[in-house]
């Protein structure tokens, strides 16, 4: 068998920013959409590291027409002078060499996001063009770039620079001049970087998001204070540049289902095919308030203002306060302090060697929280001014301190809060204590330690017991109400949090003994549960019926073999008032999670549902409107997969019956609202169909006989359903706080506000 030669010829060796066009993941993890933003993240860092450093206070990011990105800012501006050991310019050297910057040392910067010195160069080696103009020292200095080599560019119209014109690369070895184009007041400094990504690089279905843009721009705002940021986009039209920010989303008149798009009225025959197809309306709001915006690539008449705007002054409070939906249960608590831990570094000598040296770092941080009615968790994490989605070691000395100190004041109150502490499963879970929990976790760190140039983790050890003793002490007087002002609030928190281990332990419980297996299992669920047979899980029914005598008549009117009834006496509990703890002292409401048999909160498991529907059957007045609305919010607070996967509905039973007479007698028309009954009355008149003038106006659905209800109501082969939708989480957390919850002027507002485009059709239907 031959072999092969192999030597040192065989050896490739890349040199420069060759090595980055080579391997690009290595630096932005894909060369996808995430890597395309990823290459736009490190520059806006950079210009937010000279805003940290205390010398920048506006950055301009400007998305031109021809695909390319600018990023202008007013801070110290990269170094023009020659660096000693290359000889070539400060610009040159920060945009074409890897590992190259002034974070490396410990004087210029303290804390950073970009730190690892590649971030300039490897957008520079992964662009088709790119321009850079630095404002020093009186004057205006420009470079080019092609592919990361510099040179000139002989463009045909210089305002409107491509990276298509020809292009001059200067020789090897050669230093690069900075041009002079320009002069400036010598106070004036600032960079400004022009990039046009390379198409041989990153694959066709890359795609730049503005979405991903505002929210980045938006959290940086936040998390440096008094920093303005504004994001242009010049493929909006110069008539759309206003900045004032566009109405937010707002609840429809639908009383019975909370908002517009939240419910459509479909007939049963088609319920499924139907609501697969429907969309909600969304409405978008720049500058301080929520976007919502459709991803698109530039010039492809983007649904957003041409001109964008974010300042915030309060920090990670205001950022909190912005990630909050739902009741507040505290206020925003905030932990700030800082701390000193000695590390090992590799540092830079005067000669450009490393040597091993030990030195005194510090680390501050800053934390705000507050807990909100409901179950969703938000927690995010930041170093310096990039977020770390995995966590890290700051997130877990947070969490373990918060931790430690909720069980403790627990224990310490366990009589009030009715725990058994020799209950072992009476214990406090993190899950528990997440439950609800808005927390934005931020440190500034100089050198921070990242697992991967994305920096998605923090990996310094020291940095979690500085976390852990700071949280440990404010964190522990705030938990306890020895803090002034926080006794109140430290008692719903605490309370808020054993409601969530009641619930969580009452749902594993409750799956113990739920599920439908045999006949004797059926025996465990409430007396008044008049329950389907067993074996047809994937179409079973649960009907929530409105008061006993309409029970009676659906008992009659329902298909035995997969339709179960459940009466509910009147108007349940209203959940967004109340605290767990109450909720599941319910009778109503603990009924309804049991029969369900999923769970309830964080623990509830959609695949353990032992319907596939879950009816709302109440009277067609405003009376079973509200009971609706107070079932939903149970189930949106609570069980909210059901609505996410389109389980629960709302019957829609008639108002009036008109019996036709002559031949057509023994034939009646049902009608839902009195519109309706107008238009239909209207109709048979000009037909000259005869019906008899005493028209029965139901006012409950017991007044109706079984045939009748199965016809209208239960049969699913002539009934209609409403099918509850959620297209928007945030929006309907917000809608039903306004409605349900406890502030009495907003919800006045609103009617006010909404009075004249009110539908009484959706109400009596």
């Amino acid at each position: 068998m031959a072999t092969e030669e192999y030597g040192a010829k065989d050896l490739a060796v890349l040199e420069g920013l060759d090595a980055v066009r080579k391997r690009p993941g290595m630096y932005i993890g894909t060369t996808d959409s995430q890597g395309l933003m990823h290459c736009l993240w490190e520059i806006i860092d950079n210009s937010v590291d000279e805003a940290l450093a205390g010398f920048c206070d506006d950055i301009v990011v400007t998305l031109h027409t021809d695909g390319s990105v600018e990023v202008a800012d007013n801070g110290r501006g990269i170094p023009v002078d020659k660096e000693p050991k290359t000889g070539l310019s400060g610009v040159e050297v920060v945009l074409t060499k890897l590992h190259a910057g002034a974070k490396f040392g410990n004087s210029s910067y303290n804390a950073v996001g970009g730190l690892h010195g590649v971030g300039s160069s490897v957008v520079n080696a992964l662009s088709s063009r790119l321009d850079v103009e630095v404002d020093r020292d009186g004057q205006t200095h420009h470079m080019a770039f092609h592919q990361g080599h510099p040179g000139v560019y002989s463009d045909a119209d210089p305002a409107n620079p491509s990276p298509d014109a020809p292009f001059k690369r200067t020789r090897k070895n050669r230093p690069t001049e900075l041009e002079i184009i320009g002069k400036v007041s010598p106070k004036t400094t600032g960079t400004r970087i022009r990039y046009w990504a390379d198409p041989e690089i990153f694959n066709k279905t890359a795609k730049f998001s503005y979405e991903q843009l505002v929210d980045r721009v938006r959290q940086t705002s936040f998390l440096v204070p008094g920093l303005k940021i504004t994001i242009v986009d010049e493929n909006v039209p110069e008539e759309s540049s206003a900045t004032v920010p566009v109405a937010p989303a707002t609840a429809s008149d639908d009383l019975t289902t909370v908002m517009d798009g939240f419910s459509t009225v479909i007939p049963s025959e088609v319920e499924e095919s139907q609501a697969s197809s429907e969309t909600s309306t969304e409405a978008a709001s720049i500058s301080n308030t929520s976007v919502t915006i459709d991803d698109g690539a530039f010039g492809k008449q983007p649904n957003h203002p041409r001109v964008a705007e974010f300042r915030h002054t309060g920090g990670v409070k205001d950022f909190v306060d912005f990630l909050s939906k739902g009741e507040p249960i505290s206020d925003i608590w905030r932990i700030q302090g800082e701390g000193t831990y000695k590390e090992e570094t590799q540092a830079v000598g005067a000669g450009g060697e490393l040597h091993a040296q030990e030195i005194e770092r510090t680390c501050g941080i800053d934390i705000a929280l507050r807990w909100v009615n409901g179950y969703d968790t938000t927690i995010m994490s930041f170093v310096n001014i990039v977020e770390t989605p995995g966590g890290g070691t700051h997130v877990d000395g947070f969490m373990n301190s918060i931790t430690k100190q909720i069980r403790k004041a627990v224990e310490d109150n366990a009589r009030k809060l009715k725990v058994n502490l020799k209950d072992n499963a009476m214990r406090v879970e993190r899950d528990d204590i997440q439950a609800g929990l808005v927390a934005v976790v931020t440190a500034r760190v100089a050198e921070p330690q990242f697992q991967g140039q994305t920096k998605d983790v923090l990996g310094t050890a020291q940095v979690k017991p500085i976390v852990t003793r700071i949280t440990d002490k404010q964190f522990g007087e705030m938990i306890t109400g020895s803090k002034r002002g926080f006794k109140d609030q430290s008692a719903r928190v605490l309370e808020k949090i054993v409601g969530e281990m009641h619930a969580r332990i009452q749902s594993r419980k409750a799956k113990e003994v739920t599920r439908r297996k045999n006949a004797l299992e059926s025996a465990s669920m409430p007396a008044k549960l008049s329950d389907c047979q067993p074996g047809n899980d994937d179409v079973a029914e649960l009907f929530i019926v409105e008061g006993d005598s309409a029970l009676g008549t659906a008992k009659a009117a329902r298909n035995a073999g997969f339709q179960a009834l459940l009466p509910i006496r009147g108007k349940i509990l209203n959940v967004q008032k109340a605290s767990i703890t109450q909720m599941l002292s319910n009778k109503e409401c603990a009924a309804i999670i049991q029969v369900v048999g999923a769970g309830s909160g964080q623990s509830f498991d959609i695949e353990q549902s032992r319907y596939h529907k879950v009816i709302m059957m109440t009277d067609a007045d405003v009376d079973g409107a509200h009971i609706r609305i107070l079932l939903l919010t149970l189930f949106y607070r609570y069980m909210r997969p059901l609505i996410e996967h389109g389980y629960v509905y709302a019957a829609v039973p008639p108002l009036h019956r008109i019996a036709l007479t002559g031949s057509r007698k023994g034939e009646y028309i049902y009608t839902y609202s009195d519109d309706e009954l107008a238009g239909k009355l209207a109709e048979l008149d000009r037909q000259h169909i005869g019906y008899a003038d005493d028209i029965q106006r139901y006012k409950g659905l017991g007044e109706m006989d079984a045939d009748q209800l199965a016809d209208t109501t239960m049969d699913p082969r002539t009934r209609m359903l409403r099918r509850i939708r959620m297209e928007d989480a945030a929006q309907a957390s917000e809608i039903f706080s306004l409605l349900m919850g406890d502030d009495v002027p907003p919800r006045k507002q609103f009617i006010v506000d909404n009075a004249d485009d009110f539908d009484r059709s959706k109400i009596d239907t």
